[in-house]
């Protein structure tokens, strides 16, 4: 059958004359035969997300080729990767929807105005802060968290340690460690340079007169000069901001891993051992959400806990009052934590090792739902007293919580930050219950501080008196 001269027309691209029924067009209507079409998608599509803002191949032209000519002469593969473009696009273009910044997952978050606080949950279980997408951080800021980040991963540390544990070679100036117990220090090739390593002086101007080779008489009498003391206060200085930096890093670091093994131990709960567990006590695992519960608490606790001491490692010194009630909450906090995390990993083991249903178990669940609940109401208050910058601590708030601090500790059998125990026969375990001054009132029941405001405890709720 012969086609009519109008039924055939010429492609733009290979300039092939061909059927009607085999061109393609854009809104435009600049006709191109469907192989060139298909091979001008696909070389778009390959060279990466630009494919979404594809126009006709005619160069004089700017209409848009649309969806549906994707889906009509693009193959599979090539689909699939538009359909990823432009969901991608749709997420980034967005600002209420962002991706998870959980390493693999590919989900995206939608966020909800209006609910509180910037922490949201992913479904793969991540939760990260939407306004800069770290780990979740709540009750420290943004700008906190990018400064100890920063500090975690800075050389600035590395410094530190360089200028608290070596000195300059007094030649070629560069940090030498002293790593034998004599005195007599070489410096490394191509320097060689000998000097002692108390005065910084020439190794050939020490001898017996000068005290022997393990001693240099020459140091104390120069520093009484007033010789080293610029160089002696930066090491000093540099080695108290290293202890610190140590000394906040090491717990922040050790809530981390705690709240990891917790992720583990829990999922391992709700794999099998709560199967278990509802098979030896004879209860339907419904029953036993309240130790699910607790598992949560201590991992949610566990990260607030860790960021507190970032928060504590930015506090001013200065502000004496507001370090020692903030350190009195978060070590109640933790001693509250501990004695919950405790009860859920030692105690609930007991009950999965037993051979048969305990009568102890509804007390265990009374006691672990207890401490659940007020560990909870420890952490909230901590939160809200973080965010709000400590505006409860009044004047004298830091002598009264200095006095309390031994009688809480008591009741709970912890032991202090510092890790010594603290004293279980304090003379003030009665004497400083009850309204202490005209800022806070202590619990009687559970020790803990609240505001004058108060009418009930924040922790456990108990009626002040």
């Amino acid at each position: 059958m012969l086609l009519l001269l109008q039924d055939l027309l010429t492609c733009g691209i290979c300039f092939e004359t061909c059927p009607h029924a085999s061109m393609n067009a854009a809104a435009c209507g600049h006709p191109f035969c469907s192989a060139c079409w298909r091979g001008y998608i696909s070389t778009a599509i390959n060279d990466g997300p630009g494919c979404l803002m594809l126009r006709c191949p005619d160069p004089s032209c700017a209409a848009a080729v649309g969806l549906d000519m994707i889906n009509s002469l693009a193959n599979e593969e090539d689909k699939e990767k538009y359909g990823r473009y432009l969901r991608r696009s749709y997420i980034e273009d967005n600002r209420k929807t962002k991706w998870c910044p959980a390493p693999g997952c590919e989900y995206a978050v939608e966020f909800v105005v209006g609910s509180g606080s910037y922490d949201v949950n992913c479904n793969c279980s991540y939760g990260f802060c939407w306004n800069c997408t770290e780990e979740a951080h709540r009750p420290v800021d943004c700008a906190t968290v990018s400064k100890w980040i920063l500090k975690n991963s800075a050389e600035s540390e590395n410094m530190n340690w360089i200028l608290a544990n070596s000195k300059p070679c007094p030649k070629c100036k560069r940090p030498i460690e002293k790593n034998q117990g004599c005195m007599h220090i070489t410096c490394t090739p191509p320097c060689k340079f000998e000097f002692c390593w108390l005065c910084l002086g020439s190794w050939s101007e020490h001898g017996e007169r000068t005290g022997g080779f393990y001693a240099c008489n020459r140091y104390e009498a120069a520093r009484q000069e007033g010789a080293y003391d610029e160089s002696e206060r930066r090491r000093e200085m540099a080695k108290n901001s290293l202890e610190r930096y140590t000394h906040y890093y090491e717990r922040w670091a050790a809530n981390q891993s705690s709240r990891h093994k917790a992720l583990g131990d829990l999922e391992s709960l709700q794999n099998d051992k709560l199967e278990k567990l509802s098979d030896i006590q004879s209860q339907p695992e419904s029953q036993l959400k309240f130790i699910i519960e607790a598992w949560l608490q201590i991992v949610e606790c566990r990260r607030v806990l860790k960021w507190t001491y970032a928060y504590g490692y930015y506090l001013p010194e200065n502000e004496h009052a507001k370090r020692q009630f903030f350190e009195y909450l978060q070590g109640e906090a933790e001693s509250g934590l501990e004695r919950l995390h405790q009860c859920a990993e030692k105690e609930l083991q007991i009950f999965l090792e037993a051979d048969s249903p305990s009568k102890d178990f509804n007390d265990f669940r009374t006691k672990l739902a207890g401490l659940t609940s007020v560990t909870r109401n420890y952490f909230e208050n901590l939160v809200r007293a973080l965010e709000t910058g400590l505006n409860d601590v009044g004047p004298s708030t830091s002598q009264s919580t200095t006095g309390m601090k031994s009688t809480t500790s008591k009741n709970v059998g912890g032991k202090s930050k510092s890790g010594k125990n603290k004293a279980a026969s304090s003379k003030s375990g009665s004497s400083s219950r009850g309204v202490d001054d005209s800022n806070i009132w202590t619990c009687d029941q559970c020790t803990y501080v609240n505001p004058k405001s108060a009418k009930a405890c924040q922790a456990c709720d108990h009626q002040h008196r």
